[in-house]
C-alpha cells in the first residue's frame, strides 16, 4: 500500500521530520562535569600511568634486595664421556745406520661419567646486605610521596584546564558582544555620514575599533580551541561539551583565615616536603651501606656432591657432603671503601639542604597564594562594580553623544571599557577559583573529594563546547553586573 502522502526525497519537510524522529529517539547529552573529566585523567593520564609503574618497579626492587637476606640454593649437573689415550716409548739398540730403535706401550681408555652439585648458603650477618634492603623499602615509601604528589599535580592541572576552558568561553563572549556592538555603531557612522551628519572620521574611527574588536574576538576563539586540547591531553579523551561555573559560585576567602594555619598545614601535610625528607632518609641509608663495607661477613654453608662412572675396573659412585661456617674480614680495599663513606656523607648533607629549601619554598607558596586568593576576593568584587560604573559611563557618553557634547571617540572608548570590564571580571572569577586549588595542593590538602566539592558548582545548562564558539551569548554578558552578589558558602 503506498503512503497516503508522498514527499520528495530532498523536501525541506521530510528533512525537518527526520531531524525531529532521530531527536526524539536519541538519549540526552549532557555535558561533562569537573569530577567525571578529573575522573578519566586519574584512569587515563599518561604521565600519572607512569609514576603508578615506577611505584610498581620500586616495590620489585625491595623483593630484590629481601633476595639476598634468603637462602641461596644453586645446583650444578653434568654428564660426559671419558677418553684418555696414553703411548710411551724408550731407547734401544743402534741399527745398522745408527740410528737409535726404540720400543714403547700405548694405551686407551673410555668410559660415560656423571656428576651432581647442590650448595646452599644462608647470609648469618651482611650488614650491606641488611642495610640495602632497609634501603629498599624507604625507597617504596619516597616513591609512594612521589605518585601522591603526581595525582595531586594531575588534579590540579585537569583543574586548571577546565576553568581555563570556561575562562576562555566567556571571553570570547565578551569580545563577540563588543564585536556587535561596535558593529551597530560602524553602521549608525555610515548612515549618519551619508546624509552628512558626521565626518568621515567618525566612520574611520568606528572601523578601526571594529577591526580591533574582529581581532580580539578571532584570538579568543583561538583560545578557547586550544583550551580544549589542553584538557584532551591530560585525560586521552574528547569531550562534545562541559558544564559551566554557576553564577552564584560564593567568592569568600579561604578557610582556615589565619595564614600561618596554611603554612602548619603544609608543613605537615605537604608530599613534597615529606619527599624531601625522604630523600633525606635515603641518604642516611647510604651512609650506612657505605659503613659497612668495613664490617666482617658470615655466611653458614652447606655443600653435596656425586658422581658416578662406567669405568671397567672401578664399581660405585663417590658422594661428597661439606657443612660449615664462612667468615670474610675486608682488611684493605684500596682505600675505596672510605671514599664511599666521604661520598655518601656529602650526599647526606646536599639532601638535608634540599629538604631545608623546599620547606622554606612550600611556606613562602602558601603565604603568597594565601595572599593571592584573599585579593582574589576583593577584586572579584571590585570587577563587578566596574562593569556596573563602565555600562553607566557607556549610557552617558553615548547620550552625550547623541546631543552633540561628545564623539564617537568617546563612545568607542566606553564601549571598549564595558567590555574590557566584562573580560576581566570572567579572569577574575577564574584565576579565585584556580589559585584556591592551588592553594590547597601547596599544602598538600588537594583530593578527589576537594573537586567533587567545586564539582557542586557546576551546571549543565549552559554547557561550553567548540561548535558554539560563534554563538555569543549577547543577553549572557548584558546581565552581567546586574546579578546579587554570590552568597557566602556555608
Amino acid at each position: 500500500m503506498s503512503p497516503l502522502i508522498s514527499l520528495p526525497s530532498r523536501s525541506p519537510l521530510r528533512h525537518a521530520i527526520s531531524l525531529l524522529v532521530v531527536a526524539a529517539f536519541a538519549p540526552a547529552a549532557h555535558a561533562a562535569d569537573l569530577l567525571t573529566i578529573t575522573q578519566d585523567a586519574l584512569e587515563h593520564s599518561a604521565t600519572l600511568n607512569s609514576s603508578r609503574s615506577t611505584f610498581k618497579s620500586t616495590e620489585a626492587g625491595q623483593d630484590v634486595e629481601r633476595g639476598d637476606l634468603l637462602p641461596q640454593i644453586s645446583a650444578t649437573g653434568s654428564v660426559y664421556r671419558y677418553n684418555s689415550l696414553e703411548s710411551q716409548s724408550y731407547a734401544g739398540a743402534s741399527g745398522s745406520q745408527g740410528g737409535a730403535v726404540g720400543s714403547g706401550t700405548s694405551s686407551s681408555e673410555d668410559y660415560n661419567g656423571t656428576s651432581l652439585g647442590v650448595n646452599v648458603t644462608q647470609a648469618l650477618f651482611d650488614a650491606t646486605n641488611w642495610y640495602e634492603y632497609q634501603q629498599s623499602k624507604k625507597q617504596v615509601g619516597q616513591q609512594a610521596l612521589q605518585l601522591e604528589i603526581d595525582q595531586q599535580q594531575l588534579l590540579y592541572d585537569v583543574s586548571e584546564a577546565y576553568f581555563e576552558i570556561l575562562r576562555a568561553k566567556e571571553v570570547l563572549d565578551a569580545r563577540q558582544a563588543q564585536e556587535k556592538a561596535i558593529g551597530r555603531q560602524l553602521e549608525q557612522a555610515n548612515e549618519q555620514f551619508n546624509v552628512g551628519l558626521v565626518a568621515i572620521t567618525d566612520v574611520n574611527e568606528a572601523k578601526a575599533a571594529f577591526d580591533s574588536a574582529r581581532a580580539q574576538r578571532i584570538a579568543a576563539k583561538n583560545d578557547l580551541q586550544v583550551s580544549f586540547e589542553t584538557l584532551e591531553r591530560l585525560t586521552g579523551q574528547q569531550y562534545a561539551s562541559i558544564a559551566s561555573l554557576d553564577d552564584e559560585l560564593p567568592i569568600q576567602p579561604p578557610a582556615p583565615a589565619n595564614r600561618d594555619d596554611w603554612v602548619d598545614m603544609a608543613l605537615l601535610s605537604s608530599p613534597s616536603i615529606q619527599y624531601a625528607q625522604a630523600a633525606v632518609d635515603l641518604a642516611e641509608s647510604g651512609v650506612d651501606i657505605a659503613r659497612s663495607g668495613h664490617l666482617p661477613t658470615l655466611d653458614a654453608f652447606a655443600d653435596y656432591s656425586y658422581s658416578n662412572n662406567d669405568r671397567d675396573e672401578l664399581r660405585g659412585h663417590n658422594e661428597d657432603v661439606q657443612v660449615g661456617v664462612q667468615a670474610n674480614l675486608p682488611i684493605y680495599t684500596g682505600g675505596s671503601t672510605s671514599a664511599s663513606v666521604r661520598q655518601n656523607t656529602y650526599s647526606l648533607e646536599a639532601t638535608q639542604y634540599d629538604f631545608e629549601d623546599q620547606r622554606r619554598f612550600t611556606t613562602q607558596q602558601v603565604r603568597s597564594l594565601f595572599t593571592q586568593v584573599s585579593n582574589d576576593v576583593e577584586s572579584v568584587d571590585a570587577q563587578r562594580e566596574a562593569i556596573v560604573s563602565s555600562r553607566s559611563a557607556l549610557e552617558a557618553t553615548r547620550a552625550g553623544y547623541e546631543v552633540g557634547t561628545r564623539n564617537i571617540v568617546d563612545v568607542l572608548d566606553a564601549e571598549q571599557s564595558l567590555y574590557e570590564s566584562i573580560s576581566d571580571y570572567a579572569d577574575a572569577r577564574y584565576t579565585y577559583v584556580t589559585d584556591l586549588l592551588q592553594l590547597r595542593q601547596q599544602a598538600g590538602v588537594l583530593s578527589l573529594e576537594v573537586i567533587r566539592g567545586t564539582n557542586r558548582w557546576l551546571s549543565d545548562s549552559k554547557p561550553v563546547s567548540l561548535t558554539s564558539v560563534d554563538d555569543g551569548d549577547m543577553s549572557a554578558v548584558d546581565d552581567i553586573g546586574k546579578r546579587p552578589t554570590p552568597p557566602s558558602m556555608p
